[in-house]
């Protein structure tokens, strides 16, 4: 497993506010990360790639870190 972090941290993302009247990029952005309705929540890594996404989007959704 060389190059694996076994420690990846994880974060639990919520969709908050809807993407409708928004862009076609956030709205694939959000589909992308999993979250099709509001309110509802997806566990992933942190991963570099991620957080570029939440970034785009850090207006829809309500990121908290997983214990």
């Amino acid at each position: 497993m060389a190059g694996k972090d076994i420690n990846m941290k994880k974060i639990k993302i919520t969709l908050v506010k809807s993407p409708i009247d928004r862009p076609d990029r956030q709205k694939l952005t959000i589909q992308a990360l999993g979250l099709n309705k509001t309110n509802s929540t997806k566990e992933v890594e942190a991963t570099p790639q991620i957080m570029g996404m939440i970034r785009k989007v850090t207006h829809l959704v309500k990121v908290e870190d997983v214990k």
